[in-house]
């Protein structure tokens, strides 16, 4: 690798955590704050090495708390921005998300998921922050998640999560696994000119008529930053749309946090992303996200095989939930299957959406992702 060069181009080796490092660099960022925690410290690990070169700043912050508090400074600031974590520091940077989606900062949070609770396993994969990527941080508020299942998708869903975080200044989380992040992969970065690269708006209107918070047609206001001749109030706070705090209003809560609302509701439509394979004719269908929809499709495969017929739905966006797509595959399906690294969390919208199709879940726990002929033999068992 030249690390000298902006973006790096060509076909690579490289694992997850380097690929996401990569995309957040090909995306434009130049700012990163974090804290090293496993299975998400080689993407800081390689950015300090990057960063100054292609004229950015890493800094390591003295906890989770500082490093999403320093994220939003720099959003703010004019800069793109972006910091790597895995569950228990996902945990500690929630209230500081909530002020992110309320100031409408745009940036990047990488949640690199492990097992849990608390300290759980370190170094073993999970899928267990699903559930808080969606409802972490209190109050009414939509937020932006996506689920890679490749070292590729580290890269280009890094990407998409800066430039969904651009578009509609929210926070928005790429939610890896540790497999995914670990694992070493073929990585084909293209051209800086073919990547396609999205910057917030800024106002056409003079300084002395800028109000922060005046949405657009898209309910997303145009964002100027500090230092760039505009004076302007952002707060945590309920807020009017010049920014001013406005906390005894409920005629101003219920306008501004249903425009935080349905600034992603309203345009899910341009966000949701997934993968179908097989769903036409599926009477089974595997509904499975990360390094578990690895192994959904080489199950769903082998189910064709035997003359099963199986599909598979995976959400590569998990937030916004793709509750439209999942409710088309019901009206075919005999059954949904969710294999999940939890407990139960996702399947729970599943089940939602599928209305009366019945939902069987798979969940699995400890060092091991399931297996192709895990996932296929309960397949067969619901095929009966």
């Amino acid at each position: 690798m030249d690390s000298e060069k902006t973006v790096l181009t060509g076909v690579h080796f490289m694992s997850g955590d380097i690929a996401c490092a990569e995309g957040a660099i090909a995306a434009g960022c130049r700012f990163f704050a974090g804290y090293p925690i496993t299975p998400a410290t080689e993407i800081a690990e390689h950015i300090a090495a990057r960063m100054p070169k292609v004229g950015g700043i890493y800094i390591q912050m003295e906890d989770e708390i500082a490093s999403i508090a320093a994220v939003i400074g720099a959003s703010y600031a004019g800069l793109k921005a972006m910091t790597a974590t895995s569950g228990p520091g996902f945990s500690l940077m929630q209230e500081n998300i909530g002020l992110a989606a309320m100031t409408e900062a745009p940036c990047v949070i990488v949640d690199v998921m492990r097992g849990g609770p608390s300290t759980g396993q370190p170094t073993l994969p999970g899928q267990q922050d699903v559930m808080q990527a969606k409802w972490g941080s209190h109050g009414d508020y939509e937020i932006i998640a996506l689920a890679p299942s490749s070292a590729q998708e580290m890269f280009d869903l890094t990407i998409e999560a800066f430039n969904l975080s651009e578009t509609y200044r929210i926070p928005a989380l790429v939610m890896a696994d540790e497999v995914v992040a670990h694992m070493w992969e073929k990585v084909v970065i293209p051209p800086a000119e073919k990547i396609r690269i999205v910057n917030r708006k800024k106002p056409n209107t003079p300084p002395d008529k800028y109000a922060p918070f005046m949405p657009n047609d898209y309910l997303v206001p145009p964002m100027a930053c500090f230092g760039e001749g505009f004076r302007f109030h952002a707060t945590g706070l309920t807020h009017d749309e010049y920014g001013y705090p406005r906390t005894q209003s409920s005629e101003v809560q219920m306008r501004l946090v249903k425009r935080l609302c349905d600034k992603i509701r309203k345009n899910s439509d341009k966000i949701i992303r997934v993968e179908e394979q097989m769903l036409d004719s599926a009477e089974i269908v595997v509904f499975a996200y990360g390094i578990v929809a690895r192994a959904a499709l080489s199950a769903v495969r082998k189910a064709r095989q035997q003359g099963i017929k199986a599909g598979l739905l995976r959400p590569i966006t998990l937030w916004p939930f793709p509750e439209e797509h999942v409710a088309r595959a019901a009206e075919k399906a005999k059954a949904i299957i969710v294999p999940e690294m939890n407990c139960g969390q996702m399947v729970r919208e599943v089940e939602r959406a599928s209305k009366e199709t019945p939902v069987f879940h798979l969940p699995r726990l400890g060092e091991e992702p399931h297996t192709p002929m895990e996932i296929l033999e309960f397949i067969r068992r619901h095929s009966e």
